[in-house]
């Protein structure tokens, strides 16, 4: 077995010393799909936060055992939609500019990775257009091609289909998915268990300081996704899919 691509032992996480998570002992290998869920406020973006570097750990360790690798970190479309009075092939070439500079045309070598991506992310006819002026769907399409540009080792998502409708819900997702077949290794923070338990092959659950992670299927219990959401919660199959939904109602968020 090839070694983990990102490994945490025994890691506490928090803010100004106090932990907000610990205990964390967690893997994650060449190909996983992981989805990490929870409550609002459990610690899931804290999570994220350490995954790509900006949160070191309060004890414990978090190390790269194959060697220092990419990240292709998607933030939060909320966070960035008033900031980018730009197009959306300026907005994915940023992507580049931990190589370029800020100030560095780029050359054919860096062109080609930005159609790559825009191609990858399924927004090629969009390359022109102002990302401001772009729907919900298309703009997190468009940060993930960002991502993209760098031909990132590790692929990080926080929240990547929050305030979408269905249509856009569903059409990142099956990117996302996409992407893993296309063997990229995917973490994806969400607080919607209905459509992360429909994609992930991984589950990290995150309740009251600890987290616990495993096969997607070992995760998706009712009894232990009703400890961590505090509801009645029941785990069914729907079209070879499992679907979560609270005891005598529709589909759970």
């Amino acid at each position: 077995m090839t070694a983990p691509l990102l490994r945490y032992q025994k890691v506490a996480l928090g803010y100004g010393g106090v932990p907000l998570l610990e205990g964390i002992t967690l893997e994650v290998r060449r190909g996983d799909f992981l989805g990490i869920v929870g409550p609002n406020g459990a610690g899931k973006t804290t999570l994220l936060k350490s995954a790509i570097g900006l949160l070191a750990p309060l004890r414990g360790r978090i190390d790269w055992p194959s060697g220092p690798q990419t990240v292709g970190y998607v933030p939060q479309r909320q966070a960035l939609d008033s900031i980018y009075p730009l197009r959306v092939h300026d907005v994915v070439a940023m992507g580049l500019y931990h190589e370029l500079g800020w100030l560095r045309r780029l050359g054919r070598q860096q062109r080609a990775r930005v159609q790559a991506a825009l191609v990858a992310a399924g927004v090629e006819r969009l390359a022109g257009r102002h990302y401001r002026e772009l729907s919900g769907g298309q703009q997190q399409r468009c940060l993930i091609a960002r991502a993209l540009v760098g031909n990132p080792a590790l692929l990080v998502l926080d929240e990547p289909t929050n305030d979408l409708d269905i249509v856009g819900e569903t059409r990142v997702m099956e990117l996302v998915a996409e992407l893993h077949t296309r063997a990229k290794t995917v973490l994806m923070v969400s607080h919607q268990l209905r459509v992360v338990c429909r994609y992930v092959q991984q589950l990290a659950l995150i309740h009251s300081g600890r987290m616990v992670a495993g096969a997607a299927a070992s995760m998706l219990r009712s009894e232990r996704l009703s400890e961590v959401y505090g509801i009645p919660l029941r785990v069914e199959t729907l079209h070879g899919r499992p679907v979560v939904v609270p005891e005598g109602g529709s589909d759970a968020r």
